[in-house]
C-alpha cells in the first residue's frame, strides 16, 4: 500500500490537471463565444455589452463568426443581397441591426429569428426591397426603418401589414414606387398613411371585370353555337319534310296501277 502522503500527493496532482483542464476549455469556449469576427471592428461598451462593426466591406453575405454577446451589429454599406433564415439565430441580446445602404431584395422566412424579444432597431433603408415579407419578422416588435425601397404596392401588401408586430410608426416608411394596378394614385405616397385606398377592392372589381367578360365570352359562344346548330337542323328539316311531301303520291300512283291490273 502507498503512503497516505503519496496518495493525497498524486490525487493533488490529478485534481489539479483536471481544475486546469476545465478552465482551460471554459475559457476557450468563451472566446470563441466572445472573439470579434474577422474584417471587423468590436469595441466593448462600459456595461459589457459589445458592438460588432462590418460597414463598407464589400460583404456578400453575413458574417457567422459573431461574438454572441453583440448588442449592436453595423452591416451598412455593403454588398449583401438577402437575409437567409436564422441569420442571427444566436445573437439573443442583440439590441440594434443596420443593414442599411446594401443590395437586399429579399427577406426570407425567419430572417429575423430569435431576435424578437432583444432587437429594439432595424435599419432595411436605402435597399431595393420590393415585396413586404411578414414571414420574415416572426413576431419581431422592432423600431424598422423601411425607407427608401421601391416597394410595389398590392393587395398582397395591404393584407400583409397587419400580420407584423413592428411599431406602426415604422410601416409609414413603405412608400409606393409602384402599385398594382398602376392607376390607384398611390405613387409616391406612404401607404399607411392612404387609408382611403383599398388595394384589394380594385383588385376584386378587375376580378369581377373579368369574370364577366370572360362570362360574356363563353354566352355569346353558346348562342353562336345554338344559331348554327338551329340553322343547320332547319335545313335537315326542311330536306326530310320534301321527302315526306313526295310519299304520298308515289303511293297513289302505286294505287292506281294495281286497280288497273286487277281490272284486267
Amino acid at each position: 500500500h502507498l503512503p497516505l502522503d503519496d496518495w493525497l500527493l498524486r490525487h493533488s496532482v490529478v485534481m489539479c490537471l483536471l481544475l486546469h483542464s476545465l478552465v482551460l476549455m471554459t475559457f476557450c469556449f468563451h472566446h470563441a463565444a466572445t472573439t470579434c469576427s474577422k474584417r471587423c471592428y468590436c469595441s466593448e461598451s462600459e456595461l459589457g455589452g459589445k458592438t460588432v462593426r462590418c460597414s463598407n466591406l464589400q460583404l456578400t453575405e453575413i458574417p457567422e463568426d459573431i461574438p454572441n454577446d453583440t448588442q449592436h451589429f453595423y452591416l451598412d454599406f455593403n454588398l449583401l443581397t438577402s437575409v437567409p433564415t436564422n441569420a442571427f439565430v444566436g445573437l439573443t441580446h442583440l439590441v440594434e441591426l443596420d443593414l442599411s445602404h446594401n443590395e437586399l431584395s429579399q427577406l426570407e422566412l425567419g430572417a429575423f429569428r430569435g431576435l424578437s424579444s432583444s432587437l429594439q432597431f432595424l435599419d432595411l433603408s436605402s435597399n431595393k426591397l420590393k415585396k413586404f415579407n411578414p414571414d420574415a419578422f416572426e413576431g419581431l416588435r422592432a423600431r424598422a426603418n423601411l425607407t427608401n425601397n421601391p416597394w410595389h404596392c398590392d393587395c398582397n401588401l395591404q393584407m400583409a401589414l397587419p400580420r407584423v408586430d413592428l411599431e406602426p410608426a415604422s410601416l409609414t416608411g413603405i412608400v409606393c414606387q409602384t402599385s398594382n394596378p398602376e392607376e390607384i394614385g398611390v405613387k409616391g405616397l406612404a401607404f399607411l398613411l392612404a387609408p382611403d385606398i383599398d388595394l384589394c377592392n380594385v383588385m376584386k372589381r378587375t376580378t369581377d371585370v373579368a369574370m364577366l367578360v370572360v362570362m360574356f365570352g363563353w354566352f355569346t359562344m353558346v348562342i353562336s353555337y345554338l344559331v348554327y346548330y338551329v340553322r343547320a337542323n332547319q335545313e335537315d328539316a326542311r330536306r326530310h319534310l320534301e321527302y315526306l311531301k313526295s310519299l304520298p303520291s308515289r303511293q297513289g300512283k302505286s294505287e292506281e296501277s294495281s286497280t288497273i291490273s286487277t281490272v284486267v
